[in-house]
């Protein structure tokens, strides 16, 4: 589906991205993953949302931000989509839920719980919110290929931030706690704010969507160069999977 009229939020036309979405929740860490493309120059800001556009081996590719949540992500997944992008990669940071867990160390995404409201706006709860195996693949080679410490896994996405640092501030303490509990037997590796909407609504338009966050957890953070590096490589790698017909 692709619309020829300016988007309402994201404030962009038919053309002005590449099919291939990168998705940082940041408005502010747009133009330093866009350094990473060729040629990017900004196209709109309007409210959360940033774009900037350039090229990756001679392919269109673009960043957008979606701010924090999964109502704002979903509202520029469906927008981009309408101005003809049809692959996005949320690119983010995320806290670890495994024990162990190195800030730093990647997270690669094949599903999400919903633990939040907007995905039930457009399918039912028993409906999964998964990624695209093409960019978990391509994600997950990325990152052997770059050499840098990466997990693969189910993340939660979730509506509140200090639910999960904070939640002896809730109302409902017992609860958070039990059901991070809950998460953390179940083998999921992450948690953050956008990546189930971001599949639900993916699914729906048959588009396709996957993830890659650093995870915090135990040590020091020491910056964003390996995601952005290996979410770019993971970029190039889809190219070529479409180019030659494998994806």
């Amino acid at each position: 589906m692709t619309n020829t009229q300016k988007q309402h939020h994201i404030q962009l036309n038919k053309g002005d991205v590449g099919r291939y979405v990168l998705l940082p929740g940041d408005p502010g860490r747009v133009e330093v993953i866009a350094r990473h493309l060729d040629n990017a120059v900004h196209v709109a800001t309007n409210r959360e949302y940033v774009t900037y556009t350039g090229y990756l081996d001679g392919v269109k590719v673009s960043v957008t931000s979606t701010g924090i949540g999964c109502p704002s992500a979903a509202i520029a997944l469906e927008e981009l989509v309408r101005v003809g992008a049809d692959t996005f990669i949320r690119v983010g940071t995320s806290g670890a839920i495994q024990p162990g867990t190195k800030s730093g160390e990647l997270a690669i995404i094949t599903g999400a719980i919903r633990d939040e409201g907007t995905s039930l706006h457009y399918m039912p709860p028993g409906f999964p919110a998964v990624a695209n195996f093409d960019i978990v693949d391509a994600l997950r080679r990325a990152a052997i290929g770059k050499k840098y410490a990466y997990r693969v896994g189910v993340t939660q996405s979730k509506d509140s931030f200090y639910g999960e640092v904070e939640p002896e501030h809730s109302g409902v303490t017992n609860r958070l706690l039990n059901r991070w509990k809950a998460w953390e037997i179940g083998g999921a590796i992450c948690s953050e704010m956008e990546a189930s909407a971001l599949f639900i609504v993916a699914s729906m338009l048959n588009v396709r969507a996957g993830g890659i966050m650093a995870m915090w957890g135990d040590g020091e953070f020491k910056g964003l160069e390996p995601l952005i590096e290996t979410s770019i490589e993971g970029v190039r790698l889809l190219i070529k999977g479409d180019q030659d017909g494998n994806s």
